[in-house]
């Protein structure tokens, strides 16, 4: 656990506080592209939806300075506020730990990573989505 932000959870831990806590919010941070090719969190069972903003937009990858502003924003939107617990993913779970340490920074009191991400790490074949994080663990998804 870093002491930059509240702490690492595994995908069904997240689903679990996602239907438990109703003002916890899901931020997936993958790409545009990430979204529409690999797919994303489905929520509708638990009645919420995934705020999708990217932490790096491709092809430059570079970190979207406005990221949590954007973030801040979709929250206070949908309801929450700084003390919402707020779960952070990406394919891997070092951009969601990334985020989810920026999210701290800009005053954001429960921040946490899902630590293996939507497609976790790749196995021997050299394939993502077998062996940990939101695809391997069998939570909903979908793709758009």
């Amino acid at each position: 656990m870093s002491a930059a932000y509240k702490g690492d959870v595994s995908a069904s831990e997240c689903w679990s506080a996602l239907g438990d806590t109703p003002e916890a919010f899901l931020v997936d941070v993958r790409t545009a592209a990430e979204w529409t090719f690999v797919g994303i969190p489905e929520l509708s069972a638990l009645g919420k939806q995934p705020i999708l903003i990217e932490w790096q937009s491709y092809p430059t990858m570079a970190v979207d300075p406005a990221f949590p502003q954007r973030v801040a924003e979709a929250i206070a939107a949908a309801g929450g506020t700084q003390a919402s617990p707020v779960y952070f993913l990406c394919r891997s779970g070092a951009r969601s730990m990334a985020s989810a340490a920026a999210l701290t920074a800009a005053g954001f009191e429960n921040c946490f990573n899902v630590a293996d991400g939507f497609e976790g790490p790749a196995d021997a074949d050299g394939h993502r989505g077998t062996r940990a994080g939101w695809k391997a663990a069998g939570l909903p998804w979908v793709q758009r």
